[in-house]
C-alpha cells in the first residue's frame, strides 16, 4: 500500500474518483446530514478502494446497475478515523455510498436560532480544512485526490444554502423544503468542499463578487467588502487572471473559528472584520490569494502546509503593497512577526513543528496549526524574491501557477522547480534553514519603515515614561495603534491600562484586532475595568485567533483564572469543536 499522505488511508495505487455527485439532506432537527455520496472514475476501475470516514454511519454502497458490493469500517483511530474499504467488481464507472453524518461531526457546526444575529433560525456551516471532510462525505479525504463535484442540498423551506461551488438552479418541492443545486467543474481538493445553509441575503459588489450574509448583517459587510473588486484586479495584475468564475463571500456568525476560509467561489469570513471602518478588510486579500496560492496549486498534505499559506501571506502582502503602499506593507509584516514570535514561544518544547517541512505521522494537523507556515514560509518566499529581483520573481511566480495549475505537490516537487528556473536561489537564502530546521533562520528577511520604527521606538520607551503626543494618538490609523499595542511590555500595571483606555478610547473598539491586543494586555494585568469587555468578547466570539491569546493572559492570576473557567463554562456549547480544544488546552496550561 502506498500512503503519501499520513493523515489519509488514500492508496495511490487505487483507483482515484474524479467528480462526486452528492445529495445531502440537512436535518437541523437531528443536527445531522443525510448523504448520497456516487464517487465517479472516469473510466472502468475495479478491485480494493480504501476512502476514509469519521463518525459516519454507512448505510450501503453499491454499484449502479450491480447492486450491493461488500464493504467494512476499519478500526476508529483518533486522528485519521475509520477507513472503509470497498471491494469494487469489474468494469464499475462509478460507487454509490449512502449515509449519515455523526453527532460529533468536526465539520459541521449547527447553531441554534439564538446563536445567530437574527434569532429567529438555524444555521449549519463547514469547515473541512484540515482533514475533517471526512466526517462530511466518505472520500478520498487528502489534497492530492482533488476532485470535481456536483451537488443537490435539500435545506427546510426559508433557508439557503450556499457551496464552495457555482449555483446551478434551485427550486421549492413543496412539502416545506427546498432543493438547492451547484456545481464546481475544477478538480479541488476534499478540504475545500464547503457548505452553509441559514438565513441568508446578497449583494452584488461587482460583476463577479458578492457578498452573503443573514439579513441583520448584510448591508453592513456590503459596504465594508465594497472594494473587492479593486482587490481582484490588482491580484489579477500581479498573477494572471482569476480562475475561479467568481469571488463569492459568506460572512458566517461569530462562533467560525478561522478569520476567513479560502472555499472556491465562496469565501468564508468571520464577521469580527466588521470594523466599521474598513479597517480589517485587507484579511480578504489573504483569502482572495489563496485563488492562486493553494486553490489552483495546493500542498500535497498538511506536511507542506507553507506552500499553501506561506505564498499567500507574501502575496497578500504584495497586494497591499500595491493597494496601500510600501509602509501599510511593512505594519503587516510586523504584525505577522509578533504572531510569528509568539508561535515559535508556544512550540518551544516541540520544536519540530516550527520548520516548514512537518513530518506529521501519528500528530494531528490542528495540533501543529500555527503561524509558522504562514510566516515564516512569507519569509522564504521573500527572502527568494529579494535574492533574484522582483520582476524575474513575478515571472517564475506566474511560470509556476502555470506550471502546476490544479495539481497539488511537495516541498520537493518546489525545490526542484525553483532550482530549474532559479538555479542557485535556493542555497542563496540557506532555504533548508527554513524547510528543515527550527527556528528562523538569523538571515531571514526584516522589513522596515520610518512610520514602523517611530512606532517601535515609542513602545520600547514605555517603561522609561514614554507616552505617545496628543497629535500622534489623533494621527494614527488602525494598523499603527495595533503596532504600537503589539509592541508595549506584556506586563503592564493596572494604572498603565488606566492610561491606554483613556487616551485610546480601546474598550469600545469595532476593530477586533486591536480590541483583542488591548484587551489580552489588560487581562495579564489583572485590570477588572476590561472585564466585562473580556466576557462579552469571549462569549460571542469563537475565532481560535482571539481565544488562544486572550484566555492565555487570563492565565496569569488567580482571579483571572477563576473568570476564564466560568467564562468557558458559558461559552463553550458555542464555540466550534476545533475552539473548544484550543481553549482547552489554554486552560489545561494553567497553574494548579
Amino acid at each position: 500500500m502506498r500512503h503519501p499522505d499520513p493523515h489519509s488511508y488514500y492508496d495511490s495505487a487505487q483507483p482515484r474518483a474524479r467528480r462526486l455527485r452528492l445529495k445531502l439532506g440537512v436535518d437541523f432537527a437531528a443536527k445531522r446530514i443525510d448523504g448520497e455520496v456516487v464517487l465517479e472514475f472516469g473510466s472502468a476501475v475495479s478491485g480494493t478502494l480504501d476512502l476514509d470516514t469519521k463518525g459516519l454511519e454507512i448505510r450501503s454502497v453499491q454499484v449502479p446497475g450491480h447492486g450491493p458490493i461488500p464493504w467494512e469500517l476499519g478500526e476508529a483511530d483518533a486522528i485519521l478515523g475509520q477507513r472503509l474499504r470497498l471491494e469494487v467488481p469489474a468494469a464499475a464507472l462509478e460507487v454509490a455510498i449512502s449515509y449519515r453524518t455523526g453527532a460529533e461531526a468536526m465539520a459541521l457546526q449547527w447553531l441554534d436560532p439564538e446563536q445567530t444575529e437574527g434569532k429567529v433560525a438555524p444555521y449549519l456551516f463547514s469547515q473541512c480544512q484540515q482533514i475533517h471532510a471526512r466526517t462530511m462525505v466518505p472520500c478520498q479525504d487528502t489534497p492530492i485526490a482533488r476532485v470535481a463535484y456536483l451537488a443537490e442540498v435539500t435545506v427546510p423551506e426559508g433557508l439557503t444554502a450556499v457551496m464552495s461551488a457555482g449555483p446551478a438552479g434551485d427550486e421549492a418541492l413543496g412539502d416545506g423544503r427546498h432543493v438547492y443545486r451547484f456545481t464546481m467543474p475544477q478538480p479541488i481538493p476534499s478540504y475545500l468542499l464547503a457548505l452553509a445553509v441559514g438565513r441568508l441575503e446578497s449583494r452584488d459588489l461587482s460583476p463577479r463578487a458578492r457578498v452573503w450574509a443573514e439579513p441583520e448583517t448584510v448591508t453592513a459587510a456590503a459596504w465594508e467588502f465594497a472594494g473587492v473588486e479593486d482587490m481582484i484586479v490588482k491580484a489579477e495584475g500581479l498573477f494572471g487572471p482569476y480562475p475561479w468564475d467568481r469571488y463569492d463571500m459568506l460572512v458566517l456568525p461569530p462562533s467560525f473559528p478561522y478569520g476567513g476560509m479560502e472555499n472556491p467561489r465562496m469565501t468564508f469570513l468571520t464577521p469580527t472584520l466588521l470594523a466599521g471602518d474598513r479597517s480589517l478588510v485587507d484579511v480578504v486579500a489573504h483569502e482572495l490569494a489563496h485563488s492562486w496560492t493553494g486553490n489552483l496549486v495546493t500542498n500535497a498534505s498538511m506536511e507542506h502546509f507553507w506552500l499553501n499559506e506561506g505564498f499567500t501571506v507574501w502575496a497578500e502582502r504584495r497586494i497591499l503593497r500595491i493597494l496601500h503602499g510600501d509602509d501599510a506593507a511593512a505594519l503587516g509584516w510586523a504584525m505577522g512577526q509578533k504572531a510569528l514570535e509568539d508561535s515559535l514561544d508556544r512550540f518551544k518544547n516541540e520544536p519540530q513543528l516550527t520548520v516548514l517541512r512537518m513530518h506529521l505521522e501519528g500528530i494531528d494537523p490542528d495540533d501543529a496549526f500555527s503561524s509558522i507556515p504562514y510566516e515564516k514560509g512569507a519569509r522564504l518566499v521573500a527572502a527568494l524574491e529579494r535574492e533574484v529581483g522582483e520582476e524575474r520573481f513575478l515571472h517564475f511566480i506566474r511560470d509556476y501557477m502555470d506550471s502546476f495549475r490544479f495539481t497539488s505537490i511537495t516541498t520537493e516537487q518546489f525545490c526542484a522547480f525553483v532550482e530549474a528556473k532559479l538555479p542557485g536561489a535556493l542555497a542563496a537564502v540557506d532555504a533548508r534553514a527554513y524547510l528543515d530546521q527550527p527556528g528562523l533562520p538569523a538571515t531571514a528577511p526584516e522589513f522596515r519603515s520610518v512610520q514602523l520604527d517611530t512606532l517601535t521606538v515609542l513602545a520600547e520607551s514605555w517603561t522609561a515614561g514614554g507616552r505617545p503626543s496628543a497629535h500622534q494618538i489623533a494621527s494614527w490609523k488602525p494598523a499603527e495603534l495595533q503596532v504600537y499595542l503589539q509592541k508595549l511590555p506584556r506586563q503592564l500595571t493596572q494604572a498603565d491600562c488606566a492610561w491606554l483606555d483613556e487616551h485610546f478610547k480601546l474598550m469600545g473598539r469595532g476593530n477586533h484586532e486591536i480590541l483583542v491586543e488591548w484587551l489580552t494586555l489588560a487581562a495579564a494585568a489583572d485590570y477588572e475595568p476590561a472585564f466585562a469587555r473580556i466576557r462579552e468578547v469571549l462569549v460571542r466570539v469563537g475565532r481560535m485567533k482571539y481565544l488562544r491569546p486572550l484566555y492565555g493572559a487570563l492565565g496569569q492570576h488567580p482571579r483571572t483564572r477563576a473568570l476564564a473557567r466560568e467564562i468557558f463554562a458559558a461559552a463553550s456549547p458555542g464555540y466550534h469543536g476545533l475552539s473548544r480544544r484550543v481553549v482547552a488546552s489554554v486552560l489545561e496550561a494553567y497553574p494548579a
